[in-house]
């Protein structure tokens, strides 16, 4: 049997485990004072006089201000000179205020008025010629705002806000990654706990209720950010199937999940066998955990992305897996940038030559698919120090004992 899986029961094993975020420290107005100074460094480096930061991550990274985007536009804009205006419909501009920390003027109009008007006369009156526009922004209301802008602010352009956006969120601060670091050492604490709990029959249903559980129990109030259950040949599809199966001996399982801590999000998978693996499963199990390996030495500091998922590939085919994208192999992107949120940029995926620089934070999870018969996703996160990568949590040790238990 693989050491560390199953043999103990769901209360057992959430009996052990505690609250894990007592060293837990929110990021403090210093640090958004701090980020937006680096965002109007980028302005300025790029030519641009503004820009619009959306509801939800983004508004959240520079201002603080946590708030969820609606039908309703809801944003700041920031000016290069440091200006923040908030724009909110009037309603809510109380409920702003109570929940802004760098503080600005809020800018309100009524319902059967348009946000995209003020927002194009704020362009105007600010002599606003280049606005970044938060990438998350959804089209309906780009198209009002260019509308707007076309009759108020002709002479506005607009460029892909993720220029500056997604170069300062992607390079993290220390405080950033030691809230990511709880949140993966949480993660990992209830994998541990979750292998236990298996025996042949039981769902993925409750597999995942617990996980659910057991997160709450280290600390994360929402449990689970996101959950992953497969077996046997389930574990073949990245995402999941419709109908997924009960566990029987001898199954591969994958359990792909994660938490939140502070907003900053943890994503880990772990593979391994329940029962005694074959000599086809230690096969891709090794292949797999040797590709990983591969990705994570080919991340050095200003090569680029890309050459860690190539280097991924290189080292499946050596194993026999793919070419490229062929199943069996590898059918996704070797890795994510990860933060604020699951899937940010940049990405370890060929085409992206974002050079790797200190503070960027990356899945690394180059899954091998072998339809009909099952997957193995180990999926840990590194990030870039000045000497290079370094794991938030140490990959699997081996397909026998996955945990490293004594």
């Amino acid at each position: 049997m693989t050491i560390g899986v199953g043999g103990s029961d769901a209360q057992t094993e959430l009996d052990k485990l505690s609250n894990m975020t007592a060293s837990v420290q929110a990021i403090q107005l210093p640090e958004y004072q701090q980020r937006i100074k680096k965002a109007q460094q980028h302005m300025s480096d790029l030519g641009w006089d503004a820009l619009y930061l959306h509801a939800g991550p983004n508004l959240s990274y520079f201002t603080g201000t946590h708030w969820k985007p609606s039908e309703r536009l809801v944003g700041a804009l920031l000016t290069a000179e440091g200006e923040l205006i908030y724009i909110a419909p009037f309603f809510e501009i109380g409920t702003i205020n109570d929940f802004m920390q760098v503080q600005g003027e809020v800018k309100g109009w009524q319902e059967h008025e348009s946000p995209f008007q003020l927002l194009a006369e704020l362009f105007k009156s600010s002599d606003i010629k280049t606005v970044g526009l938060d990438e998350n922004l959804n089209f309906t209301m780009f198209s009002a705002l260019k509308k707007a802008g076309e009759h108020i602010s002709p002479d506005t352009q607009f460029e892909d806000g993720q220029g500056v956006s997604q170069f300062c969120r992607s390079r993290k601060s220390a405080n950033e990654i030691a809230l990511m670091q709880v949140a993966k050492d949480m993660t990992i604490a209830v994998h541990k706990a979750a292998a236990k709990i298996l025996r042949t029959g039981i769902s993925t249903a409750e597999v995942t209720s617990f996980i659910n559980q057991a997160h709450q129990k280290v600390g994360a109030a929402q449990g689970s950010y996101f959950c992953i259950v497969l077996f046997g040949e389930d574990s073949a599809f990245p995402h999941g199937v419709k109908t997924p199966k009960p566990l029987e001996n001898n199954d591969m399982v994958l359990i792909d999940t994660g938490c939140m801590v502070e907003g900053y999000i943890s994503d880990i998978t772990r593979s391994y066998v329940f029962g005694e693996p074959n000599d086809r499963q230690r096969e891709i199990w090794v292949a797999e955990k040797a590709a990983q390996a591969a990705a994570f030495e080919a991340a050095q500091l200003g090569v680029p992305c890309e050459a860690a998922d190539q280097a991924a590939r290189d080292e499946l085919e050596k194993h026999g897996f793919g070419p490229e994208y062929d199943l069996p192999g590898l059918p996704h992107r070797t890795g994510h940038g990860i933060g604020l949120q699951i899937h940010e940029g940049p990405y370890l995926v060929r085409g992206d030559k974002t050079p790797l620089d200190v503070g960027m934070c990356f899945s690394n999870e180059p899954m091998i698919a072998a339809p009909g018969e099952f997957g193995v996703r180990l999926e840990d996160h590194f990030y870039m120090t000045a000497e290079g990568p370094k794991w938030f949590t140490e990959p699997s040790q081996s397909i026998d004992n996955p945990f490293g238990e004594s």
